[in-house]
């Protein structure tokens, strides 16, 4: 009888406390989370407005509310764009996008995807990034991080303040590259590499601390880019470059979550989101292009045939990055004919 008295206080009493907490089963069960999301471009930019909010709300009403993403924009948690992915790992932010190639040589598989002349349209190429990125990458270069995506910009171009018709136009130019594979290529074209993060390109222009940037269409429009510089020069077929992106989140972070907000995480994430943000991206390259055609800047197009001289001058690049990988015990020819067969394999399925 003591014991069931006992037994019958401890519960009245739980139940008590429960009620003026507020506690009950339910609630204990929808655990709520906030994730803060950490970029590097203004809120109004296209990947923030048309990717990752597109992205943060799925997730948010996918999860009835129980996960909300808090967007920071424009580097507002502190920190420079290259510093992100180490952000992403130490926690200061739950979830980042980045430029693989900010932390050069770091994340070395990503660059087959930048090598000159490799992407035709960026659907294809984010689809076999991937697929390679679970292959090749997931355990190895990004052990440490948890990737929700992977993708590809659209064609990579020149935008300059004096015309480039030919590799030697470029000549003692200083143009910013976004990458270690950019870089080497503008070498390659007699230019002088300036590494800059995008959003220090606008007052790079304005200053003349370069003559010029390679970046594709959809983001000259944030960054005025046609207003600073009157020439842009893109290519047929393959594109001269593209570069790489990750959607990331700190590993620890997912892995504290429940299996079912585990769920809404990796429903919106992986392959098909990968596809649609590259997609995305390159389809805001037509209006981006758009704007440039009406204030009247000069649009070059290097034709099949021209872009041959440019192809010779960049193979180079395929031998000396082969080689680099093999000095970090990879077979770099081995991923730039996976890379090379995937790219052709999803092609026709992303055509235009």
């Amino acid at each position: 009888m003591t014991y069931r008295r006992t037994l019958l206080g401890v519960i009245g009493g739980a139940a008590v406390a429960a009620l003026a907490t507020g506690f009950s089963a339910g609630t204990a069960l929808a655990q709520e989370v906030t994730l803060k999301l950490h970029q590097f471009l203004p809120a109004q930019a296209n990947v923030p407005k048309l990717v990752l909010d597109v992205w943060a709300d799925n997730v948010e009403q996918a999860s009835e509310g129980r996960i909300k993403i808090e967007r920071y924009p424009s580097m507002q948690l502190g920190g420079k764009p290259p510093e992100l992915m180490d952000q992403a790992i130490d926690g200061v932010a739950d979830i980042v996008w980045t430029v693989v190639g900010y932390t050069p040589g770091r994340f070395p598989s990503t660059e087959v995807f930048e090598l000159p002349f490799m992407m035709t349209n960026a659907r294809a190429v984010s689809h076999a990034y991937w697929e390679m990125f679970e292959k090749h990458m997931k355990d190895g270069e990004f052990k440490d991080v948890h990737i929700l995506a992977t993708w590809v910009h659209g064609p990579g171009m020149i935008h300059t303040a004096e015309p480039v018709e030919k590799p030697e136009d470029l000549e003692g130019m200083k143009i910013r590259g976004g990458s270690r594979s950019v870089n080497s290529l503008l070498t390659k074209l007699g230019a002088t590499p300036v590494g800059m993060p995008v959003p220090a390109v606008p007052e790079g222009l304005s200053k003349g601390v370069i003559d010029g940037t390679t970046i594709p269409w959809e983001v000259t429009t944030a960054l005025k880019v046609p207003e600073l510089v009157h020439n842009h020069t893109e290519f047929e077929g393959r594109a001269l470059y593209t570069l790489t992106f990750v959607l990331a989140m700190n590993k620890e972070k997912y892995e504290s979550l429940p299996d079912d907000l585990k769920k809404v995480i990796d429903d919106n994430s992986g392959l098909e989101f990968s596809v649609f943000a590259g997609g995305t991206q390159a389809d805001a390259d037509g209006p981006a292009r758009q704007v440039a055609e009406d204030l009247g800047n000069n649009i070059i197009t290097i034709d099949e045939a021209g872009v041959e001289e440019w192809r010779k001058l960049a193979q180079p690049i395929y031998d000396e990055w082969i080689a680099d990988m093999e000095s970090k015990g990879k077979d770099g020819k081995a991923l730039i004919e996976e890379a090379q067969m995937l790219i052709e394999k999803y092609t026709p399925q992303y055509a235009n």
